[in-house]
């Protein structure tokens, strides 16, 4: 399975968010599943790559030329694909991923998960987005999205598109492994 990583590209952040990145980047690696990912080298982007390539998983960096002229590209990225700008980047994305998690990220990482579950609703993929929530950095956006579906704002319910994983137990419960 090809799994799509969104994430923070900040080395100052809580350090337990490190350790579990490198757990689920382990098991990614360790079951054969490969990583498509921004293939940055800073902060949980780093680290999530570092973990897939040590435990013999293959890597996908999705990297922005701009990212690649500033010398930003980890050196953990098995396979390169170019792309021109974060736009293009998204769309990569989806076409190389089979379903998408979402570690502690920022506006990036925002900007990500929701491009995905909009084109899901309108029917572009069937590709599920799994928050993972670890120690409750996405409860504000689950909030937020419950709120919009008690306005009416999101058709039919919104945990049709996105899941919440608290652990790597509840991320395998959702992908079936």
């Amino acid at each position: 399975m090809k799994i799509g990583i969104f994430c923070s590209a900040n080395d100052h952040i809580d350090a337990d968010f490190f350790g579990m990145t490198e757990e689920l980047g382990r098991w990614i690696g360790q079951n054969g599943h490969q990583l498509v990912y921004g293939g940055v080298a800073l902060g949980l982007m780093e680290c999530i790559g570092k973990s897939v390539h040590e435990a013999g998983g293959q890597t996908i960096g999705i990297v922005p030329q701009i990212i690649e002229k500033g010398g930003k590209t980890s050196g953990y990225v098995d396979v390169n694909i170019p792309c021109d700008d974060l736009s293009d980047r998204k769309q990569l994305l989806m076409a190389q991923s089979d379903l998408f998690i979402a570690l502690p990220g920022g506006v990036g990482t925002l900007d990500e998960i929701f491009t995905v579950v909009a084109s899901h609703s309108i029917g572009y993929h069937h590709k599920k987005v799994v928050l993972y929530n670890m120690k409750g950095f996405w409860a504000s956006t689950i909030a937020l999205l419950d709120d919009m579906q008690a306005c009416g704002f999101i058709r039919g319910h919104w945990s049709d598109l996105i899941a919440v994983a608290n652990s790597l137990d509840d991320i395998k419960r959702i992908i079936g492994e």
